[in-house]
């Protein structure tokens, strides 16, 4: 894997405690990771690489997606490292299952498929992250850390399809009224524009002169009002709904 692009952050995630361990930070127990993809050469390589972070043990590996819902069943891995295009049954057929069978595996697309519908579809699947194969050795591991502490990553280059997709999404429902989303208060919206703006919990406190604890407050319930799962997903609803506005 050539070293290209590292990939993107999806707008200053952080774990529950405020806390970001992407960097290697000491773990009490090793981040247990999942290998799926369809070149058993490919997967040999991931392994090799991956034996040389202390905080990250592979698990299992798998060449197919029929196979990964298995082995995540029989596992429960933290993290599935999975390819998008696979035999019998593909990565983001696969993710639903795995979510079911693992509902607190976390899922990373690692694939050479750069279509946006690909992006969306593992999106929409449960996948928390997307990430092209052309990234290089070291920022997989990164990204199996970033992941692993509750932040989304997405390749660049996908993500700049995806915030273009956003913009053409609104206009074309410029005319159209939605069905009323569910009310939030005035903090609550404040807080969800610079959410969506990309700021972490620290520097919204500063913002708003309030404290990250309060912070942290409002978000779990802005994402339990709307019925969301997670910072990406609250961005995606503030551009749906206009109150991100994208220039």
């Amino acid at each position: 894997m050539a070293d290209r692009f590292g990939p993107v952050l999806v707008p200053g995630e952080e774990d529950d405690e405020g806390t970001r361990t992407d960097r290697g930070a000491t773990r009490e127990e090793p981040i247990r990771v999942l290998v799926v993809d369809d070149h058993a050469l490919f997967r040999r390589g991931l392994e090799i690489v991956l034996a040389h972070e202390e905080d990250i043990q592979v698990v299992g590996e798998a060449g197919d997606g029929a196979e990964a819902v298995d082995k995540a069943a029989d596992l429960l891995p933290d993290i599935v490292l999975m390819d998008v295009r696979m035999p019998k049954r593909g990565g983001i057929e696969a993710c639903t299952s795995i979510k079911e069978v693992a509902p607190s595996a976390k899922i990373i697309m690692l694939t050479i498929s750069d279509e946006e519908a690909d992006l969306y579809d593992a999106i929409k699947a449960g996948a928390t992250g997307y990430l092209l194969k052309e990234i290089s050795t070291d920022e997989v591991a990164t990204a199996i850390r970033a992941v692993a502490d509750g932040q989304s990553q997405i390749s660049p280059s996908m993500a700049s399809k995806l915030l273009t997709e956003f913009k053409s999404m609104i206009q074309r429902t410029d005319e159209r009224r939605l069905v009323p989303a569910p009310r939030l208060t005035d903090r609550e919206l404040e807080v969800l524009k610079l959410v969506a703006t990309g700021m972490n919990n620290r520097d919204i406190a500063k913002e708003l002169f309030i404290s990250e604890n309060t912070v942290k407050n409002h978000v779990r319930n802005i994402l339990e009002k709307l019925q969301l799962h997670s910072r990406m997903e609250a961005v995606v609803y503030a551009m749906r709904e206009k109150i991100l506005e994208i220039r």
